[in-house]
């Protein structure tokens, strides 16, 4: 992406609500901006941003004024997650899709939602095995960015960075050490300590499988919302 497509993806993305829901087709609020910035995606895909975020976005991009593409949803009031903590069985899998790090616990303990940090992106009841996850109207008959203020998107983008670098850094951490290649070739048959090494470092990391289970998760609640 050269400059002038990067800056105008910024722009675009400073218009979005960053609930970072995937509805769009995106992994993410910043990668739809990309594509809306190049060409590559229509402006009328996010439903949390609704008729006004299409209008904020047409009056960026210079383009028409589209209705919301059905295909990705409809506009709706702002929702939030809850817990039947007693049903809970502490499985993570919800912590591990929130994309803001809106939901606390731990391994076989309750877990609980901070409402304040929640976007309402849905991405944790597909992930649930006990469906012990439901969604609570937020903002009444309010939707879209009626529903969800800059200050709010504010708030879930610089949460969803801060995720993102722990992400990363949690798989910098987790990686095997590298270890310089012996001189001395091994003889056939014959494997030496660097290869049994390289064998078990082939196998995925917790890191690895974690992602898995997030990419997973996502593709599930693509499904879902195809299907409903």
């Amino acid at each position: 992406m050269d400059t002038a497509a990067a800056e105008a993806a910024q722009r675009i993305a400073a218009l979005l609500p960053q609930t970072q829901c995937t509805r769009c087709g995106y992994p993410d609020c910043a990668a739809y901006a990309q594509a809306i910035a190049v060409g590559e995606a229509a402006i009328n895909r996010c439903p949390p941003g609704g008729a006004e975020g299409v209008v904020r976005l047409a009056a960026a991009t210079g383009q028409p004024v589209l209705p919301l593409d059905p295909e990705c949803g409809q506009e709706t009031a702002r929702s939030v997650v809850f817990i039947d903590e007693s049903a809970c069985i502490g499985c993570t899998l919800c912590l591990k899709v929130c994309p803001t790090d809106a939901i606390v616990g731990t391994n076989k303990r309750m877990h609980t939602v901070i409402e304040a940090h929640c976007t309402g992106c849905e991405l944790c009841l597909p992930a649930c095995p006990v469906d012990c996850m439901h969604l609570e109207n937020a903002s009444g008959t309010a939707t879209g960015w009626a529903a969800w203020s800059p200050a709010q998107a504010d708030a879930a983008r610089a949460r969803y960075a801060r995720r993102q670098r722990r992400l990363v850094q949690e798989t910098a951490s987790s990686a095997p050490p590298t270890r310089p290649t012996s001189p001395a070739a091994s003889t056939p048959g014959h494997p030496t300590a660097d290869s049994a090494q390289a064998d078990a470092s082939s196998a995925p990391s917790p890191t690895q499988l974690r992602q898995a289970a997030i990419a997973a998760a996502l593709e599930r609640a693509r499904q879902r919302r195809v299907g409903s």
